[in-house]
């Protein structure tokens, strides 16, 4: 057997190793502790070490996927990990297994870490060590016996190569097999998804006291491409730092108001959806949404005005912020004014397009809050509410340099036509959206080359909560043109056209369009 033969089944015992690793710590998390997966925690503890410039380009690059691509890289990282271990420990023994006790010690710290971790999360990680360590002693021995065998020269079917390496293989695949089971399986379970979608699936919200206006006539345009007026749930944007989707049954859900109170309040699922519930068409924005990005959705929320809540609450003198926590150990903070706000509709929402929140957009409950990005206001599986100062508290983001309030900026965007869609000469519309949160559209403008600016028309407004929809009719001629569109709100500010980054609160700028018509 050759060198570089002997190393590729080397790694190959490696990366089983590491399979043995990662499935007996998902069978063992299954009865020990649920949220205790170790490549999961890692996962978790590379989102909350990178910088946030890099979160930012990642997000801009993936979008929504960006949590599947940091999966995979976390896969990839352990497979090469794993791999040089196999070869280590094969070449200089004991040197792969102290590799994999080290990496498996990272891990555990990973795991420890997360948000209400107690030293019982450590088991499962460890013991898939061991296990991992017993898998790489057991099959680089028998890749030693295997090639010492076949040194000899022994061609023979019953021969000690033959016989070694039947053992290797034999050893090698049933163990990748019991893995692939044991870990997918105890993954799947883990999750702990299916008896809460079930019981999602089952809850009926109660009718709201106060529903939402009827949408206006005329507020959604018919037009191709647009981005409907109400974004479905399966369409709804998601960009947060939970790896894995809290699974929380709603009758263990508590939520907490501490901190600066008279009254510390804490209150359960059931009777939130005692209280007289308020439905309201909101349009959240995450922050990392470029100019003309797709980060943004608008829906029809059902929930509990926040700041009721809080005046049972009573705030001391001087507080002026609000530190959600979410399950997964997510924070953000909130300006206090704005949560008692009454002219906004700052709610625990309970409900999104008439049916229980989805897992993944914060079921039970979540955080609403009109005209804030979602990094200070939107925290999903909310668990607390702290009433305190901004000299006291620090959240997830601004802990990574992002500003401490976020408003959302007055922006618009082109849906019609699509990046890269050839047009043909003739009459064609040029159509998007638009949004001032809590202040309101006055008036969309699109330039096309260097004509001047056309008014656009606007479909009515649901509120000034909600993004607005616009066109206008272009004869295009054949050639390459410039589209560019701006936005007035309601105050009288227009979009400058100077590109600003979305560090540290947002983007800004006129999004534009280079179209070929032929």
């Amino acid at each position: 057997m050759t060198a570089s033969r002997q190393n590729l089944w080397a790694a190959l015992v490696g990366l089983i190793s590491a399979a043995a690793t990662l499935a007996l710590a998902e069978v063992a998390a299954l009865f020990l502790a649920p949220a205790a997966s170790p490549l999961l925690a890692v996962g978790s503890l590379v989102i909350d070490l990178v910088p946030g410039w890099l979160k930012t380009l990642v997000i801009g690059l993936f979008g929504t996927d960006d949590k599947i691509v940091l999966l995979v890289t976390v896969g990839i990282l352990v497979a090469l990990l794993a791999a040089g271990v196999g070869i280590l420990e094969y070449r200089r023994p004991p040197s792969g297994i102290v590799g994999l006790v080290l990496v498996g010690g990272i891990a555990t710290v990973a795991v420890v870490t997360r948000a209400d971790a107690s030293a019982m999360w450590a088991v499962p990680t460890v013991l898939g060590m061991v296990l991992g360590v017993v898998v790489l002693r057991v099959g680089v021995d028998r890749l030693h016996r295997w090639a010492a065998a076949e040194s000899s020269g022994e061609v023979r079917e019953f021969s000690d190569a033959a016989v070694s390496r039947r053992g290797f293989f034999v050893m090698v695949g049933a163990t990748a097999a019991a893995s692939v089971v044991a870990g997918v399986a105890a993954r799947a379970m883990n999750a702990g998804t299916t008896a809460v979608t079930a019981v999602r699936s089952a809850l009926k919200l109660p009718a709201p006291a106060i529903a939402a206006p009827p949408i206006p006539a005329g507020a959604e345009l018919d037009i191709d491409g647009i981005a409907p007026l109400v974004t479905s749930n399966t369409d709804f944007y998601r960009i947060d730092t939970a790896l894995q989707v809290p699974s929380i049954n709603a009758d263990d859900w508590r939520l907490r108001i501490t901190g600066m109170v008279e009254n510390e309040i804490e209150i359960g699922f059931d009777e939130l959806l005692a209280l007289p519930l308020v439905e309201a068409y909101v349009t959240l924005m995450c922050v990392s949404n470029e100019v003309g990005g797709d980060l943004t959705g608008n829906a029809r929320w059902l929930g509990y005005p926040i700041r009721e809540l809080l005046a049972r609450a009573v705030p001391t003198k001087g507080a002026d912020v609000v530190l959600s926590t979410s399950q997964d150990g997510f924070t953000a903070t909130t300006p206090l004014e704005v949560l008692q706000d009454p002219e906004r509709n700052s709610l625990l929402a309970v409900g999104m397009n008439g049916e229980a929140l989805p897992l993944e957009h914060g079921y039970p409950v979540r955080m609403v809050v009109p005209g804030l990005y979602g990094y200070v206001s939107a925290t999903k599986w909310v668990v607390e509410l702290k009433v305190s100062t901004f000299a006291e508290e620090s959240a997830y983001w601004t802990d990574r340099g992002w500003s401490a309030k976020g408003p959302v900026k007055t922006s618009s965007r082109i849906d019609v036509p699509a990046f890269g869609v050839s047009l043909q000469p003739g009459t064609v519309a040029i159509a998007g959206i638009a949004w001032a949160q809590h202040v309101g559209i006055e008036r969309v403008e699109v330039r096309i080359d260097t004509e001047p600016w056309r008014e656009a028309t606007l479909a009515e407004a649901i509120s000034a909560d909600t993004w607005r929809q616009w066109f206008i009719e272009w004869t295009a001629t054949s050639g390459d043109h410039t589209i560019e569109v701006r936005a007035t709100d309601v105050t009288g500010f227009t979009q400058t056209e100077k590109r600003v980054d979305v560090v540290p609160d947002g983007a800004e700028g006129w999004h534009t369009l280079q179209v070929r018509v032929s």
